[in-house]
C-alpha cells in the first residue's frame, strides 16, 4: 500500500473526429496544441495573471480563470454559467473540500496530472465526486481496487458504497467473499454491523473450505460485543448453512456452543440439520431451504508463480505466469538468492472437496513443494550461494512484498516442502555435510518450527506431494460411507462424513547419501499416527524429479540416476498402491519445479544435464500427451520454487 501514482489524463479527440480527419483529407489535428494552450494558461494562473476568480477553502486561497474550470468540471460549468451570485463573484468559497485537495484538483484541470496516495484517497475521491471531476474518481476508485487486501477490503467497500462507486464496492465485497477466511480474523470483520454481517456471510459465492469457517466466525463476531450482539443470534443462524456441516461437527461443537444452547430458535436451526442429515440421500431434496444449498464460489483466475532459482547461480529473481494472457512478468525478488529451497503456498479453502474449479484441482505440489496456505507464498530453506540456510520468507501478493517469518530448526537445501492440514512441512534435504531424514511443520498461527517424526530414509533433492484424504475414499463395488451421495463403483466420495479421512504427504525417491544412490523407494506420512511407512517403490530410480498431485494422484517427473537425466513420468495410485508408466515428457529435465491447475500437469524449468531450461510444457491426462507452452520464461532456472496463486486484482 505504499504505491502511489501519478496519472496522466491528457483528453483524447473523439473517434469520430479522428475518422473525419481521415476521410476528408483535412490536416491532422495538432495534438500539441491543447497541451500547450493549458501549459500557458498554468503558467498564467501560477503568476496570477488573468485570472478573474478566486476560489477558497478552509483559508486556502487559489486563483483561477473561470472559462478553464468551466470547461473541465461540470460543477463549475454549471456555477458560473448559471444565474447564481458565484457566476460574477470576484472568490467563490467551496464547501466541503479542504483547501490543499482543492488546489490539487485544480491543478489537475491545468496539467491533467494527479498523485493518487494512500494518505490522500480517501479526501480525493469525495472532492472530486462533489467537483464532478470523474476522471479523477475513476483514477481514485483504481487505486483503491489496487489496494484491496484482507484486512482493508471491508473497509473499502464501506468506502466506496457510502460514496456510490458502485463497480469498487462489488470488487471489494467479491474480494471479501474469495478471501473470507483470511478476513473473519481482522479488526475489520469485528467492527461491522449486524446487516453488513448477514449481506457476507449470506452469500452463495462465499469461499469456504467448509460450512465450519462461516459458523466459527459468527460466534467470533457475537462474542465480540456479546452483550449487545447476543440478540442478533438467530438473525445469523439463519445464515449459516448447517446441514453442510458434518453430523460430528454438528454434535460435538454446534451443539455444544452456549451461544446455541440458550437459544432456542438456534436450537431449531440445529435439528434441522439433523434431520437433514438422518434421511436418504435420495429424500434430501424434499426439504430444500437456502440452508442446504451449496455455496457456488466464484474461482479466482491463476497465476504461475517461479521463485528464486539457479541461473546458473543462487538468483533472487521471481517471475510470474498469466495463464490467461499468455505472458510471463516479473514481481517483487526474494529478500536474498535462494535456490534448491522449498516453496510452499497454501490456502485457507484447503479442504474443499476435489472437484472442477475446487481449490484441490489446481492444488500444486512439488519437489519443492508448492502448496496454498493463508494466501502466502513461502520460500523454505534452500543455498544462497555460499551456506545452506534456515531461513523462511513469506510473500503476500496483494502487497507484492515478501518478509521474513521463523527460521526452521536445521540449515535445509535441496529439501521438499509441502501443506497438510494447517500445517507447512520441511522434509529431508541437505544440511551442507550430510543427507536429512529430519522432518519439521511449521504453523503459520504460532510461527512456530516444532519437529515430527523422521523419515525412515535420509533423502536429499526429494519431491514431496500431498494427496488429500477425500481422493482415497475409492470403492470395489459401492462406497461405504453412509453420507455418501456417489453409490456406484469408482466415483468419488465427497461425504461430510463424521470421520473424513485425513491426507498423507509422500517423499518421493531423493538421494540418500550414506549409500551414495540414487532412490525408486518412497514413503507416506500419517499426520495421526505420526509414521512414516513405506509404499511401492517407482519403476526406476529418480533424484531431483518434479513431484505433482493431480486428481488425487501423484506425479513423479524427470529426475536422474547419477549422470542419466530422465524424461519419463510415472504417476502413484494411493487407493491401489501401484506405479504406472505414461507418456514420456518433450525434454529430459531435472530439479524442475511443477504444479497443477485446472486438470493441467506443469513442469517448469529444470535441467537437461548441461544447461538450465526455460522452457515449459504441461500434461494433459486425458490424451496422455504432453504439450510446450508457447512463451518460455525470461531465462533458465533449475532448483526453482513454483507456487499457484491467485491472480492479484
Amino acid at each position: 500500500m505504499e504505491y502511489a501514482g501519478t496519472q496522466n489524463l491528457s483528453p483524447q479527440p473523439p473517434p469520430d473526429l479522428q475518422e473525419d480527419e481521415k476521410d476528408s483529407g483535412v490536416p491532422p489535428l495538432n495534438h500539441t496544441h491543447m497541451k500547450k494552450a493549458f501549459r500557458l494558461m498554468n503558467d498564467l494562473r501560477s503568476r496570477k495573471m488573468l485570472c478573474d476568480v478566486l476560489l477558497l477553502a478552509d483559508g486556502v486561497e487559489v486563483p483561477a480563470h473561470r472559462v478553464v474550470l468551466a470547461s473541465c468540471s461540470p460543477y463549475f460549468c454549471a456555477m458560473f454559467t448559471g444565474d447564481m451570485s458565484e457566476s460574477t463573484a470576484q472568490q467563490v468559497e467551496i464547501r466541503d473540500v479542504d483547501g490543499y485537495t482543492l488546489q490539487r484538483l485544480v491543478d489537475y484541470i491545468y496539467t491533467a496530472e494527479i498523485e493518487v496516495t494512500e494518505e490522500n484517497v480517501q479526501v480525493l475521491l469525495p472532492a472530486a465526486s462533489l467537483l464532478q471531476l470523474m476522471d479523477v474518481r475513476q483514477v481514485c476508485c483504481n487505486f483503491l481496487r489496487t489496494q484491496l487486501h484482507s484486512t482493508n477490503c471491508l473497509g473499502i467497500r464501506a468506502f466506496a458504497d457510502l460514496h456510490a462507486c458502485t463497480q469498487l464496492m462489488s470488487q471489494a465485497q467479491a474480494y471479501a467473499e474469495q478471501r473470507f477466511s483470511e478476513v473473519v480474523l481482522g479488526e475489520e470483520f469485528l467492527s461491522l454491523s449486524l446487516q453488513q454481517v448477514c449481506c457476507l456471510i449470506s452469500s452463495d459465492k462465499l469461499t469456504v473450505s467448509t460450512e465450519e469457517k462461516v459458523f466459527e466466525a459468527m460466534v467470533s463476531w457475537i462474542k465480540h460485543d456479546e452483550e449487545v450482539r447476543l440478540t442478533h443470534m438467530p438473525k445469523l443462524m439463519e445464515h449459516v448453512r448447517l446441514p453442510l456441516l458434518s453430523r460430528a461437527y454438528l454434535v460435538q461443537i454446534v451443539e455444544e456452543e452456549s451461544l446455541v444452547k440458550n437459544n432456542s430458535t438456534c436450537k431449531d436451526f440445529l435439528i434441522e440439520a439433523m434431520k437433514y442429515h438422518l434421511l436418504p440421500v435420495e429424500q434430501r431434496r424434499l426439504m430444500e431451504t437456502d440452508r442446504t444449498r451449496p455455496r457456488t464460489p466464484v474461482s479466482l483466475p491463476k497465476v504461475m508463480m517461479v521463485v528464486g532459482g539457479q541461473a546458473p547461480k543462487a538468483i533472487r529473481g521471481v517471475e510470474c505466469y498469466d495463464l490467461q494472457e499468455d505472458r510471463w512478468y516479473q514481481v517483487a525478488d526474494l529478500p536474498s538468492r535462494r535456490c534448491r529451497a522449498g516453496k510452499s503456498v497454501a490456502d485457507a479453502r484447503f479442504g474443499l472437496p476435489p472437484s472442477e474449479g475446487s481449490a484441490l484441482s489446481w492444488m500444486p505440489s512439488a519437489p519443492v513443494g508448492v502448496v496454498f496456505m493463508a494466501g502466502r507464498v513461502y520460500a523454505v530453506g534452500g543455498f544462497n550461494g555460499s551456506l545452506r540456510v534456515r531461513t523462511v520468507d513469506m510473500y503476500d501478493s496483494a502487497r507484492d512484498q515478501w518478509s521474513s517469518v521463523c527460521s526452521m530448526q536445521e540449515r535445509r537445501s535441496t529439501l521438499g516442502a509441502a501443506v497438510l492440514g494447517d500445517l507447512l512441512y520441511a522434509v529431508g534435504g541437505f544440511d551442507g555435510s550430510t543427507g536429512l531424514s529430519s522432518v519439521e511443520a511449521y504453523s503459520p498461527k504460532t510461527d512456530e518450527w516444532s519437529s515430527v517424526a523422521p523419515m525412515n530414509t535420509r533423502r536429499s533433492s526429494v519431491g514431496v506431494g500431498m494427496v488429500d484424504g477425500t481422493w482415497l475414499c475409492w470403492a470395489a463395488t459401492a462406497c461405504l460411507h453412509e453420507l455418501c451421495a456417489s453409490p456406484s463403483a469408482n466415483l468419488l466420495c465427497v461425504s461430510t462424513s463424521p470421520t473424513p479421512p485425513v491426507g498423507k504427504l509422500y517423499a518421493v525417491g531423493g538421494y540418500d547419501g550414506a549409500s551414495r544412490q540414487c532412490l525408486s523407494t518412497v514413503e507416506a506420512y500419517d499426520p495421526v499416527t505420526n509414521e512414516w511407512s513405506y509404499v511401492a517403490d517407482m519403476s526406476t530410480r529418480r533424484s531431483g524429479a518434479g513431484v505433482g498431485v493431480l486428481s488425487g494422484q501423484l506425479y513423479a517427473a524427470g529426475g536422474h540416476d547419477g549422470p542419466l537425466v530422465r524424461k519419463s513420468v510415472e504417476v502413484y495410485d494411493p487407493p491401489s498402491n501401484t506405479w504406472k508408466q505414461v507418456c514420456d515428457m518433450n525434454m529430459c529435465r531435472r530439479n524442475a519445479g511443477v504444479c497443477a491447475i485446472n486438470g493441467l500437469l506443469y513442469v517448469i524449468g529444470g535441467d537437461d544435464g548441461s544447461c538450465n531450461l526455460s522452457s515449459v510444457e504441461y500434461y494433459n491426462p486425458a490424451t496422455d500427451k504432453w504439450s510446450l507452452l508457447p512463451t518460455n520464461m525470461s531465462n533458465g532456472r533449475s532448483y526453482a520454487g513454483v507456487s499457484v496463486i491467485d491472480k492479484p486484482l
